[in-house]
This record gives structure tokens, sequence and C-alpha cells, in this order.
């Protein structure tokens, strides 16, 4: 059926045939590497490619599976054909088959209709009629067949071919059309001024509508089409040859279409091209202008029948008309003001944005030529005012989103009216005796009476700016001023100014600096007002001004509003102080009393103006007045909104300041009706919410009034009544009590028999506190809670008065306050914000409450304590509110230091209860934690140190102050006064912040110096301890202080310091610092600072215990060693970090090298012992600790020999047996065995944990105990197996455990097997024969060592126990026998038989030639060193080896293989290069072994061979090493990891002896080392053309070679063959080469390999033919095609 052409000499059309077939292949990979080939292969013969794919695609889905990837190729092929190969016929039959299998289905595959319609688009690029026709046909078809096509079109029309086959047609046409119209209208334009009139009004009809068409299309031509229009209105209108052409009726048609493009144009900010619209707007004013200037009558009518009209666009159009011609045509509308003025009036009410702005911006044209006269004028005043006001958010009125005008927004008409007030009056001198004083009017409008504040605000900064502008320009003439104000009825009295713009002061942050704009004004207005307080405002009005003037430097204040507030307040006040006139006060109150209705209750103003009020009412002596005004300010108050309740309490409070008896009344007035009306009695019926949320409200407020009324009483009468105040502030829970009349009214009742009811009251069963602890919202909360904290500041201004007095029932003050604010049983990580606002405020009041009198009771302060200290563990957010509160709470324990205690040892006890409460934060892992512990702390040594040196303030005044409370020292005496040094337990305090000092956060480290700075400074200023050295410690501490505090200014001063040069000085200063007791506390203190979360504080603090015990160790007892052992093995025991654990483990060592070894031995075993009683040590997570200590030990230079000494000596005097003792034994010694044998299980272990992780250090000492060692262990051997005899076998394991470990510590493997053969005999002459053979062994092995273990043996002779005392004697038994060989034995060289021994095992003579004795083996090996046979060792073991690599047996042969390749690499030369041509052909052999391990050994042996392929035998090994080559390269890419190793390494290794240039660089790259396929194929490519170009002689070899491998049993290595083949041929350009092997691997590969069952092998496969195709080696092919007739 197909052939290739004639000529070629490889079968490149079956080649590309079957790359077409194997695109339907079920193997990805496979279909992956046919496509890629094809891809590279289309570009070169494409229309091979293309016979190919039409002969497999002819059959359509069905016959052929992955027609998508057909269409691919064919489309690839199609877009490669030159237009010269381009066939027109073919191309119809490719577009045919594509859509016939696209409508063939009625499924819409997405994969091969898309590769389908990339053929026809391909197709389209040369022939688009073709493809267009094509589709076409099928659009007309079924209805499935629609999409297909529609999709073709998309496309093809993204690939550009449907646009260029488009556009060619259409571009030409609409380019033109623009092109002609454009310069039509810019023609009309200029001829109208070259025709006669004549001509012109004959035109007319239809030249008029021609121009006005044109407003119709786009803007453009909108522009051209107005300039035309106006050269034809001049020549129409204005010429200088006769009349008008046009009647005004004839130009309305022209004017009304107009009026429309003024609107269009106008917005010039939003278009894109808004030049092109000014332009246009400026042209339809001058064609207005030029109908203006002929009929100016007619026109003024018509624009203002327009604005009649009352339709957006056409009045919008007409005002700006009316805008543009009034300065214009003002002589000729001179007299029809009236009627633009009626009109403009009737056009205030409009609600469109856009008319509105062209309205104001007529009116101040209006006003700029005197149209603004009589009460229209005001009237257009006010309506720019009250435009000044619009907010932003007005844009999104649902009114203002259907301007069609253009997109107004309210800022813009803001703008516009702002700016055109300000010119109206600054360049306007005519409309300064409108604006004065009519202004005045509307800095109180009432129509704005409700309107929000912000609006409020917004129009009062325009008049304000205003009124200041006219007032500098009249300032000359106040008294003009003055009488203008009164000759106007309607014009507001300086009262109602003065109370209005004084509360309108409230905000100082207000935009464009309102506060200072009011406070210029009333300084203009300073006329208006008593004469007296124009003085006091020159002075005071400045200082305000200043204040509010930097507002960015305002907002860094967080009271800056309560400050201003006060500041207004103080304004007010001085200011009726300065006025006295109580007339004019009067009528200053009423005029605020009037002002209510101004603001809503929710207006922060209203607040201000409660207080307002209450500072003059607190100026009036009226009684009734004052009764009348509190009436009516209770009545204007909404107590539901927490600042308006808050305003009303500080005014009732204001008001108390004078006329006490009066608010207390009023409260009691508002507690009796409180639920009393009908209309509150039927709404608490039906709803519990609304009885809820009034009482809280009430009570909220009345606790607010009655804590403001006694902040701000005179404390003269506060003294007398506080009492009476508390009872009432509770008492008005109770509205129904019938004694309330007289309670609520303490000035009418004794004071003694008030406080006596109220107290009496208090203590009934029914707890008066508990209905104002049925409070739920937090704003009433914080209300009670701050009208408590009022109560105590007025006990404590009491106090400053100098008369202290205790509040009795300040412990229910305290617990009220704690349950309002959710004590512990609420939490506190999880609070909401209104909840920590609350917690804030009733911190703050605690504190008030606990710096009044009495003295806290122990029980009150741990109440206290519980209920706040958990806000410690607060998170950070919100910051403003949880700092706040976070100081709040360190204030308060600073509080509670401060006012308990009353000696020194009550307060020292004090201090350090309440720092030990702060420790779990100062330790803990949260950063924040950390932090505001330590600052906590600090703040409290602080007011200690204070508090010892002089006395304490309750408030918390630093220094001397008039209500401090000093010591007397003279009567007390100093040792009753301060505490003694003793009492601070410095020791454990210093271990708790020492680690702090390494913490990871800079603050806490500074923080947690200065606090041991203030600890050390106050510990020196008290009484010194017994035996305390004056002349020597003192000089030292201050020298160690004196270092500390340097080291803490350079913190201050410099934080980029090393943390740990900072530390390592604190460390050294407090080690100076300590005496001898606070040492040993603070060592004993010590596991909870090591076990601490931050890990460099934990650090840290090892650290300063290693520097404590290594400068002091020597000043501590054996009981204060044995305490600071047992307290670093407990902090080893809990770190849960293995680097921290071994750094504590170095702290024990440092111990135990300062001070008594012995003791911390002891204490180490001892705890060992109880774990290995009481724990599963070997199941222990992260390890036992016990064992980590057993290495540390093994392992320190120092301490290594002591402590296997002291481990020896615990063998040595420990009994075993409890009943193998001598008669006469007392029962007492059998409990102290007990002890011991626990202590001897740990010294086993340790024992055998010393042998095994000593390491060189461990080993040094036990080669030293050499003798003491053995001796011992030979003697609990006995003692051992005499247990296992009575049935403990578990000792007798572990002895054996620790025996081994010893013989691998000093290298004794015959020792070892010894104890592994017999180690476990119990038959007594079994273990009495295995210590002779170890005594033996040792005999020869050690023969330096018999004689001190003989000593020591000896001496065993005398132990208690029978089982030592035989086992000793058989050790000695059997030296004694070797006695005569002992002098020869000294002589020898033990390296020799140590070095012969190991090498007969390692050489694999145990597996080849089965088992030897090891003891006849050993002595074999003596005589042959001692013959001199060392030097032929190597031989004999290569010849051996190299024997057994052919054994029949695999598992010879791979244990033989892998001596050999070990002992290779240390072989001489000459023990190889006699073999190595045999060696080398065998382990070829067993490379191609099915066996992983043994393949890879066979390739790492043969890398070891190359160097000795040296010298004599170089060139024979250099061609083992060519016949090798193809097989290491396939093997490269082996399925096993080794094998690949192994090929990697044996390349690396021969590649020297090749003598390729660059083959260092190619066997070093990542292609080389990756385990990737495609990198193995780059390589594979890269080291072919170094073959070829280096070694092309050994190209031919390679070929025969690798293509055996095609035949390999190993899929993998099979492709790789065919890669590594088809590298070859396509690289090399060796004829010879090619002619034998081109046509030969071609047909293999479309034959054989093409067909294999291995997806891998025919992915190869397809690629390699793709790779052959591509060479410069195979040309022919590319004209080729193939034959269809047959198909």
């Amino acid at each position: 059926m197909a052939s290739s052409s004639s000529g070629n000499s490889i079968p490149a059309s079956e080649a590309v045939q079957v790359l077409v077939s194997s695109l339907a292949d079920e193997s990805p990979i496979v279909r992956q590497s046919s496509m890629a080939s094809l891809k590279d292969i289309a570009t070169l013969n494409p229309l091979l490619v293309l016979d190919c794919c039409y002969a497999v695609s002819r059959g359509g889905r069905r016959r052929f599976g992955n027609l998508a990837g057909v269409f691919q190729v064919m489309a690839l092929g199609v877009s490669a054909l030159n237009e010269g190969d381009v066939d027109p016929s073919f191309m119809a039959k490719l577009a045919k088959i594509a859509t016939a299998e696209m409508i063939s289905s009625k499924e819409l595959n997405a994969d091969w209709q898309r590769a389908a319609s990339g053929l026809l688009v391909s197709i389209g690029s040369h022939l688009p009629d073709l493809m267009i026709e094509e589709i076409f046909l099928h659009l007309s078809g079924s209805s499935s067949a629609l999409p297909v096509m529609v999709q073709i079109l998309a496309d093809f029309a993204s690939a550009n071919a449907l646009k260029n086959w488009y556009c060619s047609e259409t571009e030409a046409d609409t380019t033109a059309l623009k092109t002609v119209r454009m310069s039509s209208v810019e023609a009309l334009g200029q001829m109208v001024g070259l025709i006669t009139r004549t001509q012109l009004k004959a035109a007319l009809p239809r030249l008029v509508p021609t121009i006005l068409e044109l407003y119709k299309k786009d803007q453009d031509i909108a522009l051209l089409a107005t300039c035309s229009l106006h050269n034809l209105l001049n020549a129409l209108l204005l010429s200088e040859t006769g009349p008008p052409l046009l009647d005004f009726e004839d130009l309305t048609v022209i004017l009304s279409t107009l009026l429309p493009v003024v609107c269009i144009n106008n917005d010039i900010k939003e278009n894109s091209d808004f030049s092109v619209g000014l332009k246009t707007y400026n042209e339809v004013q001058r064609c207005f202008l030029i109908v203006g200037l002929v009929y100016p009558d007619d026109l003024f009518t018509f624009l203002l029948n327009k604005c009649r009209l009352r339709e957006e666009s056409l009045t919008f159009g007409a005002l700006c008309v009316l805008k543009h011609l009034l300065p214009r045509s003002s002589e000729a509308w001179h007299s029809k003001r009236p009627l633009l003025v009626e009109a403009v009036k009737s056009l205030l009410d409009e609600q469109n944005l856009g008319v509105k702005k062209a309205l104001s911006e007529l009116i101040v044209v209006m006003a700029s030529h005197c149209y603004l006269v009589g009460p229209s004028a005001e009237l257009f005043i006010e309506y720019l005012v009250r435009h000044c006001a619009l907010l932003d958010h007005n844009r999104n009125d649902p009114e203002n989103s259907k301007v069609k005008i253009g997109a107004f927004c309210p800022i813009q008409l803001r703008a516009v009216c702002e700016k055109g007030l300000l010119l109206l009056t600054i360049t306007i001198p005519e409309m300064e005796h409108i604006l004065w004083p009519f202004l005045l009017k509307m800095i109180i409008p009432r129509v704005y009476t409700g309107a929000a504040a912000t609006v409020v605000l917004t129009y009062i900064k325009m008049v304000c700016r205003c009124i200041s502008e006219l007032c500098r320009n009249r300032s000359s003439n106040s008294n003009s001023m003055l009488s203008e104000c009164k000759a106007r009825a309607d014009v507001p009295s300086p009262e109602e100014l003065f109370a209005r713009l004084l509360v309108l002061l409230h905000d100082p942050l207000a935009r464009e600096q309102l506060a200072t704009q009011i406070l210029t004004v009333l300084c203009y207005l300073a006329p208006l007002f008593p004469k007296n307080i124009n003085m006091f405002w020159q002075d005071e009005i400045p200082k305000m001004k200043a204040y509010v003037g930097d507002t960015e430097d305002l907002k860094l204040d967080p009271s800056y509003q309560e400050t201003w507030d006060d500041m207004i307040i103080n304004f007010l006040a001085e200011s009726l102080d300065v006025i006295q006139d109580t007339d004019w006060v009067i009528s200053l109150g009423n005029a605020f009393t009037y002002q209510y209705e101004l603001y809503t209750t929710d207006d922060e103003h209203s607040a201000l103006l409660h207080r307002c009020l209450g500072m003059l009412l607190q100026k009036v002596d009226d009684r009734a007045y004052v009764r009348n005004k509190i009436d009516w300010m209770y009545k204007q108050a909404s107590i539901a909104i927490p600042a308006n309740r808050l305003g009303l309490a500080k005014a009732m409070g204001l008001v108390a300041a004078s006329h006490l008896d009066t608010v207390l009344e009023k409260l009691k007035e508002i507690l009796d009706n409180f639920g009393q009306s009908i209309f509150q009695r039927l709404l608490s019926l039906f709803s519990d919410s609304y009885r809820t949320e009034e009482s809280d409200d009430i009570h909220a407020a009345l606790a607010l009034m009655y804590g403001y009324a006694a902040r701000y009483a005179p404390s003269t009468v506060i003294e007398a009544r506080i009492d009476a105040l508390v009872v009432c502030f509770f008492s008005f829970i109770y509205p129904n009590s019938r004694h309330n009349s007289h309670i609520l009214n303490p000035l009418r009742l004794d004071l003694d028999a008030a406080i006596d009811f109220g107290y009496a009251t208090l203590s009934r069963g029914t707890n008066m506190l508990s209905r104002l602890l049925h409070v739920r919202h937090p704003t009433a909360k914080q209300a009670v809670i701050t009208a408590i904290d009022l109560l105590g500041h007025a006990v404590i201004n009491a106090a400053e008065s100098g008369a202290s007095f205790p509040l009795k029932k300040r412990d229910q003050l305290l617990d009220y306050i704690l349950t309002l604010m959710g004590r512990d049983d609420d939490g506190f990580v999880d609070s909401s914000l209104e909840l920590l606002r609350t917690q804030a405020l009733a911190l703050s009041a605690c504190t008030t409450l606990v710096s009044v009198e009495p003295k806290l009771a122990i029980e009150t302060r741990n109440y206290i304590m519980k209920a706040t200290l958990g806000f410690f563990a607060l998170p950070n957010e919100p910051v403003d509110v949880v700092n706040p509160l976070i100081d709040n709470l360190i204030t308060l324990l600073c509080a509670i230091l401060l006012t308990s205690g009353e000696d020194g040892r009550s307060r020292s006890e004090q201090l350090l209860h309440i720092l030990r409460h702060i420790d779990q934060y100062v330790s803990s892992p949260m950063e924040h934690q950390r932090r505001r512990g330590c600052v906590a702390v600090y703040e409290m040594l602080l007011k200690f140190r204070m508090l010892c040196i002089s006395g304490y303030c309750a408030i918390g005044c630093h220094g001397s102050c008039t209500h401090s409370k000093q010591i007397d020292r003279t009567l007390h005496g100093t040792a009753f006064v301060l505490p003694s040094r003793e009492a601070l337990c410095l020791g454990e305090r210093v271990i708790k912040y020492l680690p702090r000092c390494a913490d990871t956060n800079s603050e806490v480290r500074k923080v947690s110096a200065q606090i041991l700075d203030q600890l050390f400074s106050l510990s020196l200023s008290l009484p010194k301890p017994a035996g305390f050295s004056l002349s020597v410690d003192i000089e030292l501490s201050y020298n160690a202080l004196s270092s500390l505090e340097d080291v803490i200014a350079i913190l201050r001063s410099d934080a980029s310091i090393d943390p740990s040069e900072v530390f390592n000085r604190i460390v050294s200063s407090i080690c100076l610092l300590l005496t001898k007791d606070e040492l040993v506390a603070t060592l004993q203190g010590c596991p909870a600072a090591i076990c601490d979360k931050i890990k460099p504080s934990a650090e840290g603090a090892i650290q300063a215990v290693i520097e404590f015990v290594t400068k002091r160790g020597r000043e501590l007892s054996e009981t204060d060693v044995s305490r600071t052992a047992q307290s670093l093995l407990s902090a080893v025991v809990h770190v849960a970090e293995k680097h921290l654990r071994l750094e504590t483990l170095g702290t024990i060592a440092a111990l135990a090298e300062s001070t008594s070894s012995t003791i911390v031995f002891d204490e180490v075993l001892a705890t060992a012992g109880r774990d290995v009683v009481t724990k599963d040590i070997s199941r222990l997570r992260g390890g036992w600790p016990m064992q980590d200590a057993f290495y540390a030990f093994s392992q320190h230079t120092v301490l290594s020999f002591r402590f296997l000494e002291h481990l020896i000596s615990c063998l040595n005097q420990t009994p075993v047996v409890k009943g193998d003792l001598e008669k006469g034994d007392n029962s007492s010694h059998l409990h102290d065995g007990q002890i011991e044998d626990d202590i001897l299980q740990a010294a086993m272990i340790a024992l055998t944990a010393f042998f095994r992780g000593g390491g060189k250090v461990g080993k040094k000492a036990v080669e030293q105990s050499y003798a003491s060692v053995v001796a011992a262990l030979t003697l609990q051997l006995g003692s051992c197996h005499g247990l296992a005899n009575s049935g403990q076998h578990e000792p007798l394991r572990a002895l054996l455990t620790a025996f081994q470990a010893f013989c691998e510590c000093v290298g004794d493997l015959e020792m070892g097997k010894i104890l592994a053969r017999d180690g476990e005999q119990n038959e007594k002459e079994k273990w009495i024969n295995l210590i002779g053979e170890l005594a033996c062994s040792i005999s020869i092995k050690r023969p330096k060592e018999v004689q001190a273990i003989c000593v020591i043996l000896t001496k065993s002779l005398n132990q208690q126990q029978k089982f030592q005392r035989e086992a000793a004697a058989a050790a000695l038994s059997e030296f004694v026998r070797y006695r005569e060989g002992l002098r020869f034995v000294e002589g020898m060289k033990k390296t020799g038989f140590e070095f012969a021994a190991t090498e007969r095992e390692r050489s694999g003579f145990v597996a080849a030639e089965g088992e030897v004795g090891v003891r006849q083996g050993i002595e074999e090996d003596w005589a042959w060193v001692l013959h001199g046979g060392f030097n032929s060792l190597l031989e004999q073991m290569v010849e051996a080896l190299c024997r057994h690599v052919s054994d029949e047996s695999p598992t010879v042969r791979r244990l033989c293989l892998r001596g050999l390749v070990q002992i290779l690499e240390s072989s001489r030369d000459d023990a190889v290069e006699p073999i190595l041509p045999n060696l080398s052909v065998r382990l070829r052999n067993l490379q191609i072994s099915m066996d992983v391990k043994m393949r890879a050994n066979a390739f790492a042996a043969f890398g070891a061979l190359s160097k000795y392929g040296v010298g004599a035998q170089r060139e024979i090994f250099l061609e083992q090493i060519h016949a090798a080559i193809p097989r290491l390269v396939l093997h490269l890419h082996d399925d096993n990891l080794s094998v690949r190793q192994a090929c990697r390494n044996t390349l690396k290794r021969i590649a020297p002896l090749m003598e390729m240039e660059e083959s260092a660089v190619l066997f070093n790259s990542n292609c080389f080392t990756s385990d990737h396929r495609s990198d193995y194929e780059d390589f594979v490519r890269d080291l072919t053309k170094q073959f070829v170009q280096h070694l092309p002689s050994r190209v031919d070899t390679y070929m025969a070679s690798t293509i055996q491998a095609f035949d390999a049993p190993w899929p993998i290595i099979q492709a790789n063959a065919i890669y590594l083949v088809s590298c070859l041929v396509s690289l090399s350009d060796d004829q010879r080469i090619l002619a034998l092997y081109q046509t030969q691997v071609f047909g293999m590969l479309v034959g054989k390999m093409s067909r294999s069952p291995d997806a891998i092998v025919r992915a190869t496969c397809f690629s390699a033919l793709g790779l052959l195709l591509k060479s410069t080696n195979s040309l022919s092919w590319r004209t080729a095609r193939l034959d269809l007739k047959g198909f």
C-alpha cells in the first residue's frame, strides 16, 4: 500500500506512517513522544506528513482512536507549507474530512473538534475563500452543526484571518464616509460667508435642518456643527448689508436644539476629551450671544419660559445662558430685573443638583450686577448658605441619580456656593448692608432644628467665615454694628449668639478649623456683649486658638476632647465671673434653655450644652430659678444615650457645687417618679426588655449624678456628708421605702441618724446592692462604676484638705465593682470591646477605693487580686483599650502595696505575695504577657523603694506631697519600719527575673535588668544580714551594683548593643551581689528558669547557673551541693528540648567539677535508681534524661575518669545477693542492701552508657582504668550468675550488656564473642570456664594489664560474697596458667594481631569457606605474623576473593564481591596488577546479573580497578573500559538507584583514562547526576558528541555493543540503547558508520522495536525516529511523498 520514493536509502515513508499510527497508542507517553517527533518533522517534509495523516484519517474516528492528534499534526503541516506547495484540491479534501467529522456527531468533544477547527483555520490562512465556503455550506444545515461552525469562525477571527478577509472590503468605505461628513460640515460653515444674502436665504430651508441633524452624531461633529451654526447666525443676523434674514420665531428651533448641547458639554471633567466639550460649550454661548444682540427681549423671554417649564436639561441650559449673557446684556435687560428675580425665586425649590449648581452661579452673577435687593436678596443669600452645608454622601441620593445633565456631585455644588458667598462678602461692597446683620440670623437657623450635627457645623463654618470678613471691614465702627443689630428684631440677641457659638465650639477637629473661626467671630462680636468682657476675651481666646491650632498634634492626645470641653466650661465660668451682671447671666441661662431644640439628643453638642447650663446655674443664687432650669435640663436630656447622660450628670455636679440640696431634691424626685406613670407600668407589664433598658438608664444616670454631686460638692460639705451620700447612692434603688425622704435629704436630717439608718438598711437581709448588680448594658455598668470612683475621689479630696476619714462601706463598694466588671468566672481572654472598657474603668475605681481608709484586709486583697490578675493574659488588640486597662491594673497593684501593711516585714510580705502571683506572667510564653508582668514588677519595686525611703501617698503621688504619710522612724525604730534583706527573698526573686534579661524582646530585657537593679539597690539600703562583712562585702557589692547600673544606662541609650554581652555583665554583677544564702536559694530555684518556654531565656539561666557554681561553688556546703544537684536534675527531667537538656547536664557537670563530684554523682545515681524502680525507662518520650547525664559525664574531659572510678567503687561496695552474707549479719543490712541494689542497677546502666557514649574521652578514661574495670566486671559476673541461679536473670543480662559495651569500647572483639557464646550459661563450671577464657584472652591481648588486675582480684578474695570470691579465683588461676608466656606477649605488636583477625573476618572467608574456629584462626594468624607474612596478606585475600566471585552460590558471590570492593580500595598495586585482565572480564560478566546488588557491586568494583589501570597494564585495561562503556552509559538510568549511583561513580573514575578533553565538565553536570529521563537523554546526547569528536574509531564498537542491548531483559535498558544508537547515528558524520548502521537501525526501529509491549520502549523508539529524521545525515527523504493510490 505504501512505499518509499525511489532513491531513498532509508524507509522514511514507513517511519512517518509508524509515527502517525502511534498517535493512537494506548500509552499517553507514547502518544506524546510520537506527537513531538511529528511536530518536528512536519516542518521538514509537510507533504509527506500530510499524506500519512490523510491516509489514516479517511476512516474517521471509528478506525482511528486519536483523531485529535492527527488533526493537530495536519494543522502544523498545513501551516508549514510554502505557497507554491499548496494544492487547493488536496486542501479541499482535508477540509471536508475535518468538517465531516465535526458535524457527524451531536456531542461536542472539545479535544478533537478544537483540533479540527485548528486544521480549518490553518487551511484558511492559505485559502480563506475555500474555508469560508466550506463553513457556509454547513451553516444552513442541521442545527447541531451551527455551534461548531460558529466556533470555527470565532477561531478564524481570533487568528486575524477573518479580519483581514473582511476588512479589506469595508474599511475604506467607513473611513471615507466619516472623512467626507466632517469635511462637509466644516465647508458649510465656511461657505456662508462667501455667498450672497439671496443665495443664503434660498438655501436656509435645507441648510439649517442639515446642520441641526449633525448634533445626533459624535462629539467631534457636534463641535464642527456648532461652529458652522455660529458662522451661519452671524451671517444671518449681523450682516452689515441688510436686516436679519430670520425672525426670532424662526430661531426658536435652533435655540431649542442648542440648549441641551449646553447640558451635554458642561461637565467637561467627566468627559474623555474635555477640551472638545469646553469648545462646544463656548461656541453655543457665542451663538446665544449673537441672537441676544439682535433680539435681547425675545431671547430673555425665551429663556425665562424655558426655566418655567421645569424640564431639567432645558432649565439647566437656560440658566447657563442667562449667567453668560447677564453681564453682556445688563443694559438691555435692566428693566426686566423683577422678572428675572421672580423666575429665580420660583426655582429655589428645584432638587436637581445640576440645576442647583447653575442657579447658584446665576445668583452670584446677579449679585455682582445689583440684582439682589430687598427681601429677595436675603432669600438668595440663605439659599447659598443652605447649600454650603451639603454632605458628600448626598451623591447617592435617588433623586440625584436621575440627573441627565452630567455627573454632578454635592461637593461641586457646595464648592460653588462657598466660593460665591465669599465673593459676595469680600468683593461686592453693596452686599455688606444685606449680609450684616442678616448672617447673624443664620447662626441660629430654626429650619435646621433636629438636623445632623455635620450639616449644622458645615454651614456654621461658612457663616462664621463670612461674618469674620464683614467684621474685619467694619471693625472701626463697632457702635454701628451694635445699633444695626438692635434695630432688627429678627436678629438673635447677644446672649443667644454667645450660647450658640459656645456650644458649637465642642469639636476642635471640625474641618477647616471651625473652632478657630468661631473664636475669631466671638472676638469680633465682643462689642455686642457687656463691656468688661472684651479685655478678658482678648487675653483668653488666643490661648484657646493656640490649643486647637495644630490639629495633627492634637490628635496625638487621647484625652484632647475632654480637655477641650473643660477649657470651654472654664472659659464660660471665667466669662461669667468677669461680666458680673445677674440679669445678663439669667438671660444667658434662658438662651441656653431655648437652644435645646437646636440639637438632637444623640448629638454630643447637647452634652456640652448640659454642662454649660450647669456651670451657669452654679453662678446663680436664685434657688427657684436653679430648680426650674435643672427640671428643664432633665426633661430635655436623653439618659438612654451615654454621652448625653454623662453631660447631664456633670451638669448636675456643677450645680451641686453651689446648690447641693436642690440637686439632691431633684434626684429624689426622679427616683420617686421612676416607673410610676401609667404608660411606663403598662409597658413594663408587656415588655421585660423595656423595663430592663429603662431601669439600666435610670440607674446609670442617677449613679452618675450622685457621683458627680459628691465630686463637685465643696469639701467642707462633703466631709460631713460623705457617708450619707454613700447611703443615698444605694438607697435610690428602693424608691418605695418609707424612709427615703429622710435619706435623700441629708441637709434636713441629723447626720448621725442618716448614717445609722443607711447602714442599717444596707445590712438588712435583702442586699441593697443587688438592684445595681442587675444592670446589664455596658454603658450602664460603666456609669455606675464611674459614680463609685467619683465617691472615692470625693473622700480623697477631703483628705487633701487635711481631714482624713474612713469610708466605712468601702469593701461593699469594691465587691460591687468587681461584680460589675465580670470577675474571674467570666474569663479574660475572650472579652468584648465594651466589657474591656468596663473593666478598665473598674480597675481605676478599685484603685481609688483601695487608696482610701481603712486599710485593706488580707481577705479583701486576695479577693481583688484573684479577680484582676487574669487581665495580664489579655491579647494585645485592641491596643487603645487593652493598654490603658493594663496600666490601670498595674496602678491598682501598686496601690494595694502602698496601702497595706503596718511595718517593714508586713510590707515585704505583701510585696512578695503580689510578685509571686505575677510570676506566671513574667515567665509566660506570650511576649506581651512577659512585657506586662515585668513592667508591673518594676513599677511595684519603684513604689516599694519609695515607700521605704519617704513613706507613701494614698493617691500615688511621687516625691513629697501634702497628703503623703510619713513614717515616724523615731517612734518605731529602723528595724520595725524597714524590712530586712532576708525578707525580700532575693535569691528566689533573682532567678525569676534573671532569665528575662536574655529574653527575645528588647523591652523585656531592659525592664528585667532594671528590676534586678531595684532589688539590689533596695537590699543595700536595708539592714544587713548577720555575718555580713562591712569592710569587704559592702565595697564589692557597690562596685557590682555600679556595674549593673552602667549596663542599664547602656541599654537605655543604645538598643543595638549585643544582648549576650549585656547578659554576661548582668550575670557577673549579680554573682557578686548575692550573699551565700541568696546564692543557694537562687541555685535551688533554677529548675523553673531552666525550663523557661523562651529558649534564649532558658539558655541564659543555664549560663548564669554555670557562672554561679564556677565562681562561688567553693562556698557551698555538702548539703547545698546535694540540693543544688537535685534541683538541676529536676530541671533535666522536665526540659523537653534536647539541646537545653544537654546544656543543663553541662551545668551539673560544672557543679561536680567546681564542688564535690562524689556528692553530685551520688545524687545522679540515686535519681537514676529511683527511675529504674518506678518507671519503664525504655519507653520514656524523648529518651531517659539520666542516660544523657551518663553520656555527658563520660565525655567530660575532667569528670570522665572521676565518674568511672565512682561507678567502679559503687560496684565494688554494693552487695547484690541479700542472702549471700556471712552468718551473724542482722536484718538491718537487708534494708541497706535493697537501697544499694537500686543504685547498683543505676550504676550498671551508667557503666554501659559510659562505654558506649564516652567517645574518645571516655575511651581514654577506660584505657587508664582498664584493670579496675575488668576486675569489677569480673567480680560482678560471678555475683550475677549467683543471682541467676536463684531466678533473678535481669542483673546478669544488664551485666553482659555492660561487658559487651566494654569490649566494644576497648576494641576486644574476641572477648565479646566469648561473652556472646557462653555469657548466659548458668551452670557453675561453664561460667567458671567463661571467666577463664576471658582471662586467657586478656593475657594475650593486654599482657601489661595482668599484673594490676591480679592485684585487685587478690584483694577481692576477701569479699563476703561467695560468688565474687569464686570469680576472682577463677580469673587468677587462668592468669597463672599463662605466666610463662607473659614475657613473650609483652614484646609483640598487638596491632598486627588485631589487623589479621579483623581482616580475616572482613575478607569473606567465613562466608566462602565455612566457619573456622576463632581461637584456631587467631593462633594461625599469630604464627603468620611472626614469620613475616604480613606483606603477603593482601595478595592472598585478593586472589581468594577473585576466585570466589564466580562461585555457584549467589550468596558467596555477593559477599565476596562486596568484600572485594572494600579491599580493592586499600590493596597494593602489585597485589592486583597480575589479575587485573582476568578480574575485569569477570566483573563485566557480572554487570548483566539479574541480582540488583550483584549488578551494583560489579559496576562499583570495576570502578575501583581504575586506579590499577596504569603502567604496564594500561592498554589492556583501556580496552576493557571501551568494552564496558556502552553498558555503563545504558545503566546510568537503571531502574535501581544503587546501580545508577555505582555507574556514575565508575564513569567518573575511568573518565581520566579515556582522554576526552571535556569529560570532567560533562561528568560534573546536573544532567549526569539527575534521575530524570529528560536529563539522562540530554547527557547521552552530549556524551555522544564527545565520542564522535574524540573517539571516532570507537563508535563502531559502541554501536555494535549497544545494538546487542536491544535484547536486554530490562525495558528501560532497551529504551536507553535505542536512544544511544539513534544519537550515534544522527551525530556521526562517518559514512562508513552510516552505511553499516543507518538502514539497519531504521529497520529495527520501524519493525521490531515499534511493536514492543513496553510503553517506554515504544515511546523512545518514536522519539528516536524523529531524531534520526531531523538529522542532517538524512536529507534525501525530505522530498519523499506517500503513494496514495492504494488508499
